[in-house]
């Protein structure tokens, strides 16, 4: 490095030293500690009683649970978005070698497909907490009588 390049490193340190010091002195010792910590930056709210805690005659309990099903379908509707771009993007990075290197995505996100499916699919388009409730009844009951939906395990003495 001949002189002069030196001379101009250095006394660009010096001037980026100068500059920058009393902005992180200011940004340590004042900015940081009166710095309120945020959990999240979604609105919370409150868990109320699902459909199946509800009285069948009150109506603002049930409209609760139709509010909260909503929020909690938009909610599954975002993971899921958010899983499929994650498999989408790993699929752009390795290009070929996406089912060496994405595998584990894609298995994640067939999960998480099935199980919204499972949730909400089939239901209709005015979605009714009741239709889900009521369609998550029919699954565990028919669970019950010829094993898991998809395993191809039946009991024959409860088919009809």
């Amino acid at each position: 490095m001949d002189p002069e390049q030196n001379f101009f490193f250095h006394f660009m340190k010096k001037l980026f030293y100068l500059l920058d010091t009393p902005v992180e002195y200011f940004r340590e010792k004042i900015v940081i500690p009166n710095q309120k910590k945020y959990p999240c930056y979604h609105q919370n709210f409150r868990r109320v009683p699902t459909i199946d805690e509800c009285y069948e005659s009150d109506v603002i309990c049930r409209w609760e649970a139709q509010k909260q099903f909503e929020r909690d379908k938009m909610v599954d509707d975002e993971i899921l978005s958010i899983l499929r771009q994650r498999y989408e993007d790993c699929g752009w990075y390795y290009g070929n070698d996406k089912d060496k290197y994405c595998n584990d995505l894609y298995k994640t996100y067939q999960d998480a497909s099935t199980a919204w499916f499972i949730k909400y699919g089939d239901i209709g388009v005015p979605l009714s907490v009741v239709d889900a409730f009521m369609k998550q009844k029919h699954r565990m009951i028919w669970e019950r009588r010829h094993g898991p939906v998809g395993s191809g395990i039946t009991n024959k003495r409860y088919d009809i």
